[in-house]
């Protein structure tokens, strides 16, 4: 067994001989292991209902953390209600989980400074989330005017630490949807770094090389950004190629090739600005598959496989721990995690479905067979 000059960065690859004969000759097959710190996912969608007992297990195995989502129907307006949402995803929890939800607020046009306060002195809610209003799953709603309605609640947030989390596009019916987070970094979100630079901001499922070029216009740990699986494995192409595919629509939705490339780049470069988000957003296979299909791609099953396949192409496997396991923690001010997890270089075939009682659930690539495989 070797240890590789990669374990200086806490990653192990491990070669494990294998012996094969064909035609009595001996041939050695090499197996590879990573070793990581356990990864958090710092963009999680849960749902409630029947739809939380069917995936929460699916990121308690393979995550320490996460933050959760809070748009939900009515949503997570106030410290109470995550409390009482934490207390719901904790209850379908398996027996052994140590997993730890990280609680969000929805930000309103009438959310106060005291519900900051509140939040903060809960040490259940880790972040707000800034939803313009109609941009994407239950969305209704958000925000309709952040500069002028909501400001002296982003003061509080500042004052108080408390990181913002964007969902980073303009709703404006006459922009076109591909340029939508363009012109949110332009009118929006540089103005406000401008007037709250103190201010924590995480843009999420970045999509655009737009987006790479603000981020790394900002000061690192003020201001950072997750990225998908999708974001950087997929491009607008995989919407459309073989019919139309409604497993692959995703809001930001999925741009062109050069935009791919740039983000692939940038969280590859071991940049500490970029961390793990998968933006996993479960539906039920008939709510994608209708006229009006729901935007979100259920991801957590098979994330940290394609974050490896991506890092691995790009000869980046030095840095994946960096994007999965630090970054993220260290921007929220948070310990890294202690416990490990293995991905071991070995194929697995992707579940077609996974069944609950309301349905199905198609997962992302499902019925492929993927090269990295989680072990814990």
């Amino acid at each position: 067994m070797i240890n590789t000059s990669l374990l200086s960065y806490n990653v192990s690859i491990l070669p494990i001989p294998r012996i094969k004969r064909f035609n009595n000759i001996n041939v050695k097959a090499v197996k590879m292991e990573l070793t990581l710190t356990r990864p958090d996912d710092w963009h999680l969608h849960l749902r409630d209902g029947d739809l939380l007992v069917a995936v929460a297990p699916y990121s308690a195995r393979h995550f320490g953390r996460a933050i959760v989502m809070p748009n939900l129907r009515p949503p997570i307006t106030t410290t109470a209600a995550a409390v009482a949402y934490r207390e719901s995803i904790m209850d379908v929890l398996p027996a052994d989980s140590d997993f730890n939800p990280l609680m969000t607020l929805y930000l309103t046009d009438k959310t106060s400074p005291n519900e900051i306060k509140f939040a903060r002195e809960s040490e259940v809610v880790y972040a707000v989330k800034l939803y313009p209003a109609g941009a994407t799953t239950n969305s209704q709603d958000g925000v309709t005017d952040l500069f002028g309605k909501c400001l002296p609640v982003l003061q509080e947030m500042a004052e108080q630490n408390m990181p913002l989390l964007v969902h980073g596009e303009v709703t404006d019916p006459d922009v076109d949807i591909f340029d939508r987070e363009k012109v949110f970094i332009d009118t929006v979100l540089r103005p406000l770094i401008q007037k709250l630079p103190q201010l924590k901001v995480v843009m999420e499922h970045i999509t655009t090389a737009d987006a790479v070029k603000f981020i790394e216009s900002c000061n690192t740990g003020t201001v950072a950004a997750t990225v998908t699986p999708q974001h950087i494995i997929l491009n607008r192409n995989s919407l459309f190629q073989g019919g139309l595919q409604p497993h692959n629509y995703c809001l930001p939705v999925l741009k062109r090739e050069i935009h791919r490339q740039t983000i692939l780049s940038a969280v590859t470069s071991g940049s500490k600005q970029y961390f793990l988000g998968t933006d996993s957003a479960p539906h039920e296979r008939q709510r994608k598959e209708s006229s009006c299909g729901c935007a979100g791609i259920f991801n957590s099953p098979v994330a940290l496989s394609l974050y490896a396949k991506v890092f691995e192409e790009a000869g980046a496997l030095d840095k994946l721990e960096a994007f999965t396991s630090f970054n993220g923690p260290d921007f929220y001010g948070l310990p890294r995690n202690t416990s490990k997890i293995k991905l071991k270089k070995e194929p697995w075939k992707v579940p077609d479905h996974i069944p609950f009682s309301s349905g199905e659930i198609i997962p992302m690539f499902a019925g492929q067979t993927l090269d990295w495989k989680p072990s814990f």
